[in-house]
């Protein structure tokens, strides 16, 4: 495969917010920001058009970025700490989509935006993404594919009209990054490379099959929002659809609501009317493009489907002999279908999938021995048990699509595995298996006054260590061809998918072992232990005495010359199960004290609850509570992947002990706590 290094910008993609996960207290709300759906883009060099389509399978998405507190910023202006509107708590992938929770800030000048999130008036989000390396496919006579198959999101950012993907920002000369090209088929010459976002294109030409179209760009700020309406008219001899004329009553506003509505519902049916027809999607693209009207474009669809279809040739054989593309087509539907068929809900069955979901696993196996080889091999005369080891066996596809979904499930059950550790914890890559150390930051040696003419004095910087390694845990699983002739689903579905949970589970063993452990650090002293200042004379109960002289120890704690505080603010309350609700309560906002000494004070209202039932089962976990600070003001409990393995990695090959597929699933992860300043316990009673 032919690879080409190309410089791009920073790109962005439309997203939404999904109101009905909004939480009041906490200020948070959950979004999608990736579907996966196709865009059109345009080089800005050569003016041709390609699709660019990214991957939501979770081993090509690096999530590092919005799980290390990513900003979620006003319309992608990151020229002003006001444009904070408030930080990614989390992102995963899961089901074909991106989802991340954010929470917004609870400054003044952002209340109002958060209204407009709960009552479900602001919907629009825009994630902001850098692309490593794309899968190029070419075809002749159809459009480019840029596949993105290592990718990373850098921001989300709360917009008024979701942005369109190929626009970018104007103001200044973007920043770029590396990228390669990998042309996997198709012509000699690969694309030119894209050096800008700038599309061509109107809007409606982003609409994809199964979604919306997505809208024009806006980089401006909020209350900025653009008053013009959209203009889709063309200057060819189709005579294009004109907007409704507004009325003297509407105002800018509103106006511009209606066109793009009425843009995008054109552009939506225009592509769903190609669809079913059967016509290729540049046809579509074309009335798309020319503003053609939907009556009028219907006719042409028709038309040139009914051209297609008295020029079609002869009758094909039933055992086909499928190009590189048909075949890339098969396999992703055949996925799809075994996919939908263990999770129906979560895996919406394609088009092209349903000619597979009525079939055993045996028959697809015999229809993918067949058509290999060019379509020379043949199952008549085999038992079922030869027909399965075949298939595991010979060249075909089938092995792979087998690894592929177990791949998927795991990955899936691993990335939605609940992990409570991410927020108060920092996240960091390891390059090998040897010991990192970790240093501990100290204070900053006090300013001297200088004279005029004055010499400036050196002073030290104090720093403490720490050090740990990232582990290896891992665990195979086979699927043979006794799989195949039970057409036991499970063994590739449910199995994986339960690995996934139990990676997951190990990492909040590891972390959250750490903190029930109590190990010494570096200095020979518990990381929760008086002489760490860190640890409460005697236990007692959460209450608002109880946080205030925790809040108290963790501000006067000093740095590394026993001296200078260092004034730590404590950002998270961490509490076993059984005091979640009493936690939550304490902080509620909206409770009503009895008596004014009960009033919780604004400054221990912030703090966010952790609940974890992993602290019930250690020695008076039940009782005990913690204080964490936020990892971005002080280190706290640091936790590390293998580069390029960010999570369970998965392996396969042709089982040689095993009669069919091994499928390894790897994890390579570490955790040590680095700074006892950022923490506190009380024991509780």
């Amino acid at each position: 495969m032919p690879h080409k290094q190309i410089d791009l910008p920073m790109q962005v993609r439309s997203a939404n917010f999904v109101p009905g996960t909004v939480n009041g207290e906490e200020r948070t709300v959950e979004m999608v920001w990736s579907t996966g759906a196709s865009v059109r883009r345009t080089d800005w060099r050569t003016g041709k058009p390609y699709d660019e389509t990214l991957s939501v399978d979770a081993a090509h998405v690096d999530l590092s970025r919005l799980n290390s507190g990513a900003p979620l910023l006003n319309s992608h202006d990151a020229s002003s700490l006001e444009s904070i509107l408030g930080v990614v708590e989390r992102a995963w992938v899961a089901n074909g989509e991106g989802r991340a929770t954010v929470r917004f800030s609870s400054r003044e000048g952002v209340a109002a935006i958060f209204r407009d999130v709960q009552e479900g008036i602001l919907r629009n989000v825009s994630v902001g993404y850098m692309v490593r390396q794309y899968e190029v496919t070419e075809e002749r006579g159809k459009v480019p594919l840029w596949r993105a198959v290592d990718w990373m999101p850098l921001e989300l950012s709360a917009v008024p009209i979701g942005a369109d993907p190929g626009a970018g920002f104007r103001s200044a000369e973007p920043t770029k990054h590396p990228c390669q090209l990998t042309q996997i088929r198709g012509a000699d010459e690969m694309p030119e490379p894209v050096k800008t976002e700038v599309a061509t294109e109107p809007v409606a030409e982003v609409a994809t099959r199964h979604q919306a179209a997505e809208m024009p760009a806006q980089s401006k700020p909020l209350e900025e929002m653009a008053t013009k309406p959209v203009d889709t008219r063309s200057s060819t001899a189709i005579k294009p659809v004109d907007p409704p004329a507004p009325t003297r009553s509407e105002d800018a506003e509103t106006m511009t609501r209606q066109a793009v509505a009425a843009e995008r519902q054109r552009t939506v049916d225009i592509y769903d009317a190609q669809e079913k027809l059967k016509v290729d999607r540049s046809f579509a693209d074309r009335l798309v493009k020319e503003g053609v009207g939907l009556d009028e474009a219907r006719r042409s669809l028709i038309d040139e489907a009914a051209r297609r279809s008295s020029s079609a040739g002869e009758i094909r054989n039933h055992v086909v002999m499928t190009s590189h593309d048909e075949r890339t087509t098969r396999n992703a539907a055949v996925e799809n279908a075994l996919l939908h068929r263990f999770d129906p809900t979560a895996h919406k069955l394609s088009d092209s999938a349903r000619e597979w979901r009525g079939l055993t696993l045996l028959e697809m196996a015999r229809m993918f021995v067949e058509s290999s080889g060019g379509g020379v091999h043949t199952t008549r005369g085999l038992t079922r048990y030869e027909l399965a080891t075949r298939a595991l066996h010979t060249e075909s596809d089938f092995p792979n699509i087998l690894a592929n979904v177990a791949n998927k499930t795991l990955r899936t059950a691993y990335e939605a595995a609940p992990r409570t550790f991410q927020p108060f914890c920092r996240q960091v890559t390891a390059s090998d298996f040897k010991a990192m150390s970790r240093v501990q930051l100290g204070e900053a040696p006090a300013l001297d006054k200088v004279n005029e003419g004055g010499e400036y004095k050196r002073g030290p910087l104090g720093e403490g260590k720490e050090s740990y390694r990232v582990e290896t845990y891992g665990k195979i699983i086979s699927i043979s061809r006794q799989v195949l002739v039970n057409d036991d689903l499970n063994a590739f579905t449910r199995i994986p998918q339960l690995f996934g949970v139990a990676a997951a589970n190990l990492e909040s063993d590891v972390v959250w072992g750490i903190i029930t452990a109590n190990p010494n650090m570096g200095d020979g002293i518990a990381l929760f232990h008086a002489g760490h200042k860190n640890l409460a004379a005697s236990g007692a109960a959460i209450s608002v005495a109880t946080l205030g002289t925790a809040r108290k120890s963790m501000g006067t704690q000093t740095g590394v010359d026993g001296q200078t505080i260092i004034n730590v603010r404590p950002a998270f309350i961490i509490v076993p199960a059984a005091l979640e609700v009493t936690a939550e309560q304490l902080l509620a906002v909206n409770m009503v004290p009895a008596k004014s000494t009960d009033v919780v004070p604004q400054s221990l209202r912030t703090l966010t609850v952790i609940a974890e039932p992993r602290l019930d089962a250690a020695v008076n976990g039940d009782k005990a509570w913690y204080m964490s600070a936020n990892p971005g003001q002080i280190d706290t409990i640091e936790y590390a992947y293998l580069e390029g393995q960010n999570g369970v990695y998965i392996e396969t090959r042709v089982g040689f002990d095993v009669d069919g597929v091994e499928i390894k699933a790897r994890l390579d992860f570490g955790a040590k706590a680095i700074d006892w300043r950022g923490l506190f316990k009380n024991s509780g009673m």
